[in-house]
């Protein structure tokens, strides 16, 4: 029997912000949109606990990648254990998507963030992975030791450590 091939579509936990969340994610990211709202209904009332007409669920694309985000209560938390990597070209990316993600959020090491939602990011320069696979494990390890002392990724520094250079 063959099977059709399926798309894997996050979805997102929220105690109240799936809508507010879609909206903020679609102006960060370019071809991005949301595709539909659903609202809770007076059925399940009692197992949902939510007021009929709130927002229930939330379909939408960021760059083509499809994500739902609900409204379910404030039971679970995002944590690091999930976080969405954003490989950026240039510096120009990196910089945009780190000031755009940690507006009312938290920096974290290594390129990481977590956004006003409670979300986790890792705005990543392309070069990055380039630089960690490449066959001079010596200047892999000192791209290493750099980026383990940011915060948002220097495109510039990394390049620096990868060639050996004086910071």
């Amino acid at each position: 029997m063959a099977i059709a091939s399926k798309t894997i579509v996050p979805c997102l936990w929220f105690d109240t912000e799936a809508e507010d969340a879609a909206k903020f994610y679609c102006s960060v990211f370019d071809n991005s949109r949301i595709t539909y709202v659903s609202h809770y209904g007076e059925e399940g009332r009692e197992i949902h606990g939510r007021p009929a007409g709130s927002v229930m669920a939330v379909r939408f694309e960021l760059d083509r990648q499809k994500f739902t985000a609900m409204n379910a209560g404030p039971r679970f938390k995002f944590d690091e254990a999930i976080s969405f990597q954003i490989g950026c070209a240039d510096q120009r990316e990196v910089d945009y998507y780190w000031a755009s993600l940690t507006a009312g959020g938290e920096v974290r090491p290594c390129g990481w963030l977590k956004d006003k939602f409670g979300l986790f990011w890792q705005v990543v320069p392309d070069v990055l992975y380039e630089m960690m696979t490449g066959k001079d494990d010596a200047a892999s390890q000192r791209v290493m030791k750099a980026f383990m002392q940011m915060k948002k990724f220097d495109i510039a520094a990394l390049k620096r450590a990868y060639q050996g250079s004086p910071a």
